[in-house]
């Protein structure tokens, strides 16, 4: 199977820690990055693993985090154009 990402926006950033562990916990899946907006009422949390990986992992954050997300979707085989932009982020990210 292909490489997924999966983007998670959650409001807070406890419930994106939370959200985080039960993500890594759940499935075999790695933080590529993360971003705060608002700060930090707002957190994007981006994920990558096999497509199957992802979408159990964000299923179950979904489920058991403590808030519900803003936002999430489990994209397989990104466009390069997209990586360019998440890895840029990356980078930003101590």
């Amino acid at each position: 199977m292909g490489q997924a990402y999966g983007f998670f926006e959650i409001p807070s950033v406890t419930a994106a820690v939370v959200a985080l562990d039960i993500m890594c916990k759940t499935a075999e899946v790695e933080m590529v990055t993360w971003e705060k907006k608002l700060g930090g009422r707002l957190v994007t949390l981006i994920i990558r693993g096999d497509v199957s990986a992802v979408t159990q992992a964000m299923e179950a954050a979904v489920k058991g985090g403590i808030k519900k997300p803003a936002a999430y979707v489990v994209i397989p085989s990104l466009h390069e154009e997209v990586l360019k932009i998440i890895n840029s982020s990356a980078n930003r990210v101590s």
